[in-house]
């Protein structure tokens, strides 16, 4: 049997609402403060069911709660003539909302629902290899770890293109973690380095009369090389395009020979090295333009993985957001958080246009912001962002009703759009009945995109 904590309910309805809970195989435990919760949910978790008959304060006691337990899964249960109350709760984090006469079986389907999305948003990482930090909640990137696999059955170059803090080289470390070959994965940003520099930063040093002696031969590299650091291993190249025309130029001889002249014993040798670059998606151009050898850009694409950005991939969301937030809460020693439910539906909203560099950037925001609380509601994520992806600014002005529409209105126009205009999925979000929803989007006179269905034609 279940159990649910239950704050605020009245004295006189509590025999009839004992029963019908008991009906669903659901247990009731009777609180009538926010101490007495918390105390309950330091003892065991468990979903937590909100009487919100007392309006304002009532939902600061609920607010009290999030604050500090914000894993916990929320209820309300509201009177049906103050529909205004539905807005608040949503805003203050509650996963669903009740109107009474409460519906037993309505109320465990809720909760049900609830821990099973609960469960789909743990962090996962694709089961039966090493992927690293990469998740695969996304047929988008189903189909990078299918790449992935199959790239690490092999020797040849690797290109992985997308935008900056897709991933591109958490997806290189896969391979190279996947084909097990004990070598180093030796990471190279061309463009940190002057081409001089870049050239003795990857070959080592060699003298001039070594490289006109080698020009009959192999390509001399140095035992304090890069490159040699990455024989029998992975070398992954940064802006490639940034290097000069003459280390492309000894990079591509070097791949397409596999042998090399080592400087200090002056004899040939086999070099096996995995060379992979990460790139932008802009990467044809600079080919075009002169900017990227042809000769070494076939070396590098044999294979060619396109990383997609987090807004074309946003099931992943919930996870990485997740798992940042652990991974940062470990770094600066600082008791583990949670992300409500409606933060994370708000983070999986945003436009992402710096992708995962970008969130963790967020999270560490809010993190370093947060005065002791455990939990991460809306209104911290709301803090950092607005909801056009852009930086916080000043409030434009207006009374706090005018501002609270304004935040309606934007909140449901990207739930809507995260739902690609779907009405019943975007109530299911935002926790409320789709007849509200359609009432809002009028009232608030919220932008909706439409999707256009194409009919296909049946065989006759």
């Amino acid at each position: 049997m279940k159990s649910i904590l239950y704050l605020g309910c009245p004295a006189s309805e509590r025999p009839d609402t004992e029963k019908l809970l008991g009906a669903v195989n659901m247990s009731v435990v009777w609180a009538d403060s926010a101490a007495y919760v918390l105390n309950e949910l330091q003892r065991r978790d468990m979903p937590v069911l909100v009487d919100l008959s007392r309006g304002a304060s009532a939902l600061q006691v609920a607010r009290e709660i999030r604050s500090h337990r914000a894993s916990t899964r929320m209820f309300a249960v509201v009177d049906a003539r103050r529909p205004d109350l539905t807005t608040e709760a949503v805003l203050a984090g509650m996963a669903d909302v009740f109107a009474r006469p409460l519906g037993g079986r309505r109320v465990a389907n809720a909760i049900e629902r609830e821990l099973n999305d609960e469960v789909r948003q743990r962090p996962q990482r694709a089961a039966g290899a090493n992927f690293g930090d990469l998740y695969s909640h996304s047929p988008a990137m189903r189909n990078v770890m299918v790449l992935i696999e199959r790239a690490a059955t092999m020797r040849a170059g690797v290109m992985i293109r997308g935008e900056e803090g897709t991933g591109r080289q958490v997806a290189a470390r896969a391979i190279h973690a996947l084909q097990q070959t004990g070598g180093a994965f030796v990471n190279v940003d061309c463009a940190a380095h002057s081409g001089d520099d870049l050239e003795a930063e990857l070959f080592g040093a060699t003298s001039t009369a070594t490289r006109i002696d080698a020009a009959r031969g192999f390509e001399p590299v140095s035992r304090g090389g890069r490159l040699y650091e990455a024989r029998g291993g992975t070398l992954y190249l940064q802006n490639v395009a940034e290097a000069s025309t003459r280390v492309q130029r000894r990079l591509a001889r070097l791949l397409r020979d596999r042998e090399a002249q080592i400087v200090e014993s002056g004899e040939p040798t086999g070099f096996d090295v995995r060379p992979m670059a990460g790139v932008d998606p802009g990467v044809d151009a600079a080919v075009a333009e002169g900017r990227v050898r042809d000769d070494l850009f076939r070396r590098l694409s044999v294979l060619c993985i396109d990383m997609p950005p987090l807004r074309n991939r946003r099931e992943d969301i919930p996870a990485l957001a997740n798992y940042f937030l652990h991974e940062l809460c470990a770094s600066m020693r600082v008791p583990p958080k949670q992300l409500s439910r409606p933060a994370l539906a708000l983070i999986a909203a945003l436009p992402w246009r710096g992708n995962a560099l970008e969130l963790r950037a967020l999270l560490e925001s809010i993190v370093h912001g947060l005065q002791g609380a455990r939990g991460i509601g809306l209104e911290d994520v709301l803090a950092h962002v607005r909801l056009d992806g852009g930086l916080v600014t000043a409030a434009n002005g207006g009374s706090l009703k005018q501002a609270r529409a304004r935040f309606e209105r934007e909140y449901i126009a990207a739930t809507l759009e995260q739902h690609h205009g779907c009405i019943s999925d975007a109530a299911k979000a935002l926790g409320i009945q789709r007849t509200n929803l359609y009432r809002k989007i009028r009232s608030l006179r919220v932008a909706r995109k439409r999707v256009n269905f194409v009919k296909v034609p049946t065989r006759g």
